[in-house]
């Protein structure tokens, strides 16, 4: 029994000994000059390795363009989307409840184009390209609320929702260094279907008035809005988005 306490007592003591011995001055294993060279050569290397790759970054940050992407060559052709943000318009012009939503929406998206903050930007001429390869501060085009009539909301807070004549704008994706060639515009066709970086920069939109007439209440419209007029894809089975969008409008009275 004796020998059994004895080893027990020993192997006890020895893992004391291990985490700190006090006859050599050993913690688990090390003194403190050691452990303090295990800490100073970590903190050199670590230190080595944050440097480089700090350094990496910023030369690499150094090579982008703060306005311009270094690979743009995905998308050679815009699309083309719609706001209110919905491809499923419906409501009942006589329920404001059912179109209120589409009419705070069009309201948040334009107060950006409000007149006021685009007097900031440089008004640019029709029909030519603003070119700006060679100016540091950027600038952009104005493009103004008043400029959409009667979808700006300025004379119709509603947008024409509760006449049952509806605004849609039609914006096209921005598509940085896109120089299309011909005389580019948007044209859309309606069809009734039985049911089954820059400071300021905003993207010119195209206005849509939907004049509904009494034969078009009830009844599920189904409008296409197309680039035409140049080179831009319009067509592509793939991406139905593509130059292109397709969205749907039902008004009851």
């Amino acid at each position: 029994m004796a020998n059994k306490e004895e080893k027990a007592d020993e192997k006890q003591s020895s893992w004391k000994d291990f985490i700190y011995n006090p006859r050599t001055g050993e913690f688990i294993g090390r003194t403190a000059s050691s452990w303090a060279l295990i800490f100073l050569f970590y903190l050199v290397f670590y230190g080595f390795l944050a440097g480089m790759f700090s350094l990496t970054m910023w030369v690499m940050l150094q090579t982008l363009d703060e306005h311009t992407p270094t690979y743009r060559d995905r998308v050679a052709n815009p699309g083309l989307m719609i706001r209110p943000k919905s491809l499923e318009i419906q409501f009942n012009r006589s329920i404001p409840q059912q179109y209120i939503k589409y009419v705070q929406h069009l309201e948040s998206f334009l107060e950006p184009y409000n007149d006021s903050l685009q007097e900031a930007n440089k008004p640019c001429p029709d029909g030519m390209y603003f070119e700006q390869d060679n100016v540091e501060e950027k600038a952009a085009c104005q493009f103004k609320r008043s400029e959409l009539r009667q979808c700006s909301g300025l004379a119709d807070s509603n947008f024409g929702y509760s006449e049952g004549q509806p605004c849609i704008l039609v914006k096209m994706n921005r598509v940085i260094g896109l120089r299309p060639r011909g005389d580019p515009h948007i044209n859309c066709k309606v069809k009734v279907i039985p049911k089954s970086h820059f400071a300021n920069y905003v993207q010119p939109v195209v206005a849509v008035k939907l004049l509904l007439a009494e034969d078009d209440y009830n009844s599920e419209l189904t409008i296409e809005c197309k680039v035409e007029g140049s080179d831009l894809l319009n067509s592509d089975d793939r991406d139905k988005f593509l130059g292109r969008v397709i969205f749907r409008v039902k008004v009851s009275k």
